[in-house]
Formats: structure tokens, sequence, C-alpha cells
């Protein structure tokens, strides 16, 4: 009974407000909103957005007004991070006057989880990374582990991306003590904080060459088989996404199958961002297996995304990599001149906006194809190259980093002509590999002669 209920608290509260019941239409927005917050994503905004529209028309004196007004604002800011809406700026600035007024840290905290998410999909990271320090202290001045999964969850991903570790660590280790094995547990903002936790420390564990890395990962995508399709496409592209393109792991049958699957439930939900991420990582996948048929398929689902980024329907700050993939399939089909522009600029677009987890995958890719033409300029332009990877900020432990420069610097000797180099770079590249248990690269370091 209340499960149906609930199903129709949307249209319970259309009735009550017309019939000018503002207090029980309320009630029943918000209901409506929870109901359908990992259902449908775009309904349970509209509710909110209602529920706003209701709150504010209650009169000046009715006693919980205040509250009444911050909460559907707080969720509209806080779940903004679902889809790419109308830029939720001024919308957080009315949040963050009204929390002011409460003395309310807790919604505030929450809401400025759609701050830091707007940056972030923009590619104004150094921005979001500042804002995400901001949210994250003041989650930790709250004390409230509960406030922490699920305010800190876009904060953290941020931080992921700017490759700052040891605050991804934190996160997650505080995130998955806290559930205790619940995996719905502070389910405020995602569908499961452990699945996405236990990923997110899988992910700080490899990036930082800490064991446990391949059981996170493994654990977090049983339990987000079981959750919404957003925890599924979070947990797929850390998993697959980051993992192979970064030659953590190698492309087998079931990362194609796995993502297959994701791709069907992506496409029956009504969520924009969740299906872009899974085409997203397929496509990734795709083009790194390089069957038959895999590289014309792969190309077809990034033009997807693509065309989707630019509708405004997914983040605009996974363009470079996007641009990055598309160049280097050209480049091997004999078109190096005409890709290299898009290559560097994709390249120098992720150093200028601090996209330092994309900018590792993204040097190797440049200099792998300036190694190929191996002309005296490419090779001075690779050189460059290393160099500026060798200066990314990043945590003191980041063994991404550290791999991959031994790779580049084996195919640099080589190029030049310096076999004693070569072989010293060569084998020390695979004893990490192996000491890793890194598949991609492991296989990448022994295919070199």
């Amino acid at each position: 009974m209340i499960e149906h209920q609930d199903q129709n608290a949307a249209l319970l509260a259309e009735h009550l407000e017309a019939a000018g019941d503002l207090d029980g239409a309320y009630d029943w927005h918000m209901r409506a909103a929870g109901w359908a917050i990992n259902r449908d994503i775009n309904a349970a905004r509209l509710s909110w957005e209602r529920a706003r529209q209701v709150a504010d028309a209650l009169p000046a004196d009715e006693p919980d007004r205040t509250a009444k007004r911050i909460a559907p604002r707080t969720m509209l800011c806080g779940t903004s991070w679902r889809g790419t809406p109308e830029p939720v700026s001024a919308r957080f600035e009315e949040l963050r006057e009204l929390c002011a007024e409460a003395g309310d840290k807790t919604s505030l905290a929450i809401g400025m989880t759609g701050l830091v998410s707007e940056y972030g999909r923009h590619a104004r990271m150094r921005e979001a990374s500042r804002l995400a320090s901001e949210q994250i202290a003041l989650v930790d001045s709250i004390g409230d582990p509960a406030l922490m999964i699920g305010a800190a969850f876009s904060a953290v991903a941020i931080k992921s991306m700017c490759g700052d570790m040891a605050d991804v660590l934190r996160w997650s280790q505080t995130a998955i003590d806290w559930a205790g094995g619940d995996p719905i547990k502070g389910s405020l903002v995602v569908g499961s904080p452990l699945a996405a936790a236990l990923a997110f420390r899988g992910v700080a564990r490899w990036s930082s060459g800490r064991p446990g890395w391949r059981e996170d990962l493994d654990d977090a995508t049983v339990i987000a088989r079981k959750a919404d399709p957003w925890t599924l496409s979070l947990v797929l592209a850390l998993k697959y996404g980051h993992g192979i393109s970064n030659g953590v792991l190698r492309v087998d049958d079931e990362a194609v199958r796995d993502l297959e699957e994701a791709l069907q439930i992506a496409e029956a939900s009504s969520d924009d961002v969740v299906l872009g991420t899974v085409t997203l990582v397929l496509a990734t996948v795709l083009l790194h297996r390089g069957a038959e048929g895999d590289g014309q398929r792969g190309l077809e689902l990034l033009e997807q995304v693509r065309d989707m980024c630019r509708h405004q329907r997914f983040p605009s700050s996974d363009l470079p990599m996007m641009n990055l993939y598309v160049a280097r399939e050209e480049s091997r089909g004999g078109g190096l001149d005409g890709a290299m522009p898009v290559i560097r600029k994709s390249v120098d677009d992720l150093f200028t906006r601090g996209q330092f987890m994309y900018c590792v995958r993204a040097t190797a890719v440049l200099v792998e194809v300036l190694v190929d033409r191996a002309t005296e300029a490419d090779l001075a332009e690779a050189e460059a190259a290393v160099e500026r990877l060798t200066a990314i900020p990043g945590d003191e432990r980041w063994v991404l980093r550290d791999i991959t420069l031994l790779q580049l610097r084996a195919l640099l000797a080589r190029a030049h002509g310096d076999e004693t180099g070569y072989r010293d770079y060569r084998d020390r590249y695979r004893d990490m590999a192996r000491s890793l248990g890194f598949e991609g690269h492991i296989a990448w370091a022994e295919a070199m002669p």
C-alpha cells in the first residue's frame, strides 16, 4: 500500500496543491521525489522544483517555512551531478543564504555538491578542486559520517580526476567502514555509497601502488549490479574506463560483456549521464581491444557521446580524451598530419585544466604517435612531453605516472638508438608492471623486443 502511495505521490501532491493545501502538497512532492530519485532522476528533480515553489508560497509566519525552502533546494543542488541541467550557481546562492539564516551547515554541505559538479562538468578543475577541499573541510567540521558519505561524493570524484589520491583513499575508507557491509546505507545522493567507495578505493590503491585494488573493483562490481543504473555506470567507468586505458587491467570478453549489459540498462533509463558514461567506457574498451570491427564501432560510440556533449547532455570535461582517441585512430589510418594538431590540443587542454588523471594516458598517446614517426622534431617534442608529465603535481606515491614514464622513456631511448638505455628502461618497466600486477602494462612491456 505504501509503495502504491509513493508511486502516485506526484499526482496526490498536485491534487492537494490545487485544493490549496500547501503543507500537504509540499510533503507529497518531497515524497514523490524520494520515490523517483533512483528510478527517474528527471521526475525527482521536477518534484523537488514543485516542492520549492510550494515552500516559497507558504505564509511568512509558517513555523518551518525556512526549513521547507531549504530541503528541495538542497536536493536540487545535491543531485545536479546526475545530469546537465541549467547552471546550479543561482540556486546554490539561494540555498547558501537560507542556510546562513537557519544555521544549517548540513544542507549547505550537501548543496555544495552541485557547485563542485558544475565546475567539474565544465572542466574548471582548479576551481572544482578548491571548492571540493572546502566542502570536505565543512563536512569534517560537522563530524557526521553519513554526511561524509553522501555530501562529499562529487568532491572525491574531482579529487580523483586531479590526482589527489590521499583524499580519495581517506574518504573511501571512511565510507566503507561506516557502511559496515550495507550496500545502501547513506544513499542520499548515490544509490550504493558502498559500491562507489569500494571502486574509488580500488582506483586510489592502484594509483598509489597499494595492494587490494583488484578485490575492491570486483566487490564494487558485484554490489553495483544489484544497485541503480547510476551506481553501475560509475563503478564500470572506474573499473574498466580508467583501469583498461591506464594499463591496470587488460581487455577481455568479460569487460565487454559487462559493458554491453550495462548499455542496455542505460538505454532503458532516463538519465543521459548514465547513458553517456557507459557508452564512453564501452567505446574506450573497444578501441583498446582492437578486434575486428571494434575500432569502427568504438568510433561510432564516441561520436554519439561527442554529440551529447555538443547538445549539453553530457559533461564537456571528457571531450579532450574523446577527441584524442578519435585523432589517434585517424593517425593509424594514415592521417597523422591532420591528427597531430588535435592530439596536441587535447593534451594541452588536459594539462591546462588540471585533469591530471587523464594527462598520464594522453601523454602516452602523444609520445607513442611522435615516436612512430620519429623525425628529429618529433623526438624533441616527445622528450618535452615526458618532462611535462614528470613535473605533474600529484601525490608522492603516484605509480600510475611513474610506470608510464618508464614505458615512455624506453620508447624514446630506442628511437634515439640508445640500446643500453632502452634495455634498462624496458627491464625496469617490466619488473614494475609485474610487481604491481598491472595486466595491461605487463602485456605492453612483454611486447617490447
